[in-house]
């Protein structure tokens, strides 16, 4: 099964700490309490990231110059463009200064002890194939270009969620540049 999700249908919400917004694309469970998350965030300001104790997450920058993100161990990491990423733990403080003006990032959160989870940043040329595995969810986010799928179209900011039986294969085409995160249980 493959999902379309466009961006126009990412709902848009306030962060936890209430100092900016998201465009949450999917949570799984869909309701209740969720083992992972996908989003894209707004950082109109310099503030606070919302923590997420007992989570993992990973951020790249999709738009805009940059951050410094400045975490309370005295630890700074700077994502630059293109697409800077950083993998932390989400109960870390952590606040951002912007380096020149607003930056939009795609945020990927999941449960630590419960996920899996990887985070892939890819040309598409052509064909993409993949395999159905046991317990694994893809989720597409379209960085640059287009893609095509069984189910329809995707252009920039759109994302799909890609769930395939085991045995079974899909195959997506297009041009320009994905990030592929592959979530699935905890062995």
């Amino acid at each position: 099964m493959i999902e379309l999700l466009p961006a126009a249908t990412h709902r848009r919400e306030r962060w936890k700490n209430g100092g900016g917004w998201a465009r949450e694309i999917c949570r799984f469970p869909a309701e209740g309490e969720w083992a992972w998350r996908v989003s894209v965030a707004e950082v109109g300001c310099d503030g606070p990231f919302s923590a997420f104790p007992g989570f993992d997450r990973e951020i790249v920058l999709v738009s805009g110059l940059g951050m410094d993100l400045h975490f309370g161990d005295g630890e700074t990491r700077r994502l630059e463009p293109p697409h800077g990423r950083l993998r932390f733990d989400g109960g870390r403080t952590v606040t951002a200064l912007l380096v020149d003006g607003p930056t939009v990032d795609f945020n990927l959160i999941w449960k630590r002890d419960a996920v899996d989870a990887q985070l892939l940043h890819r040309p598409i040329v052509g064909s993409m194939l993949f395999f159905g595995e046991p317990g694994v969810t893809w989720m597409l986010y379209v960085l640059a270009g287009e893609v095509r799928t069984p189910a329809g179209r995707l252009e920039v900011g759109d994302a799909a969620r890609i769930d395939i039986p085991p045995g079974e294969r899909r195959v997506i085409e297009g041009g320009g540049e994905v990030l592929l995160a592959k979530l699935g249980a905890k062995a």
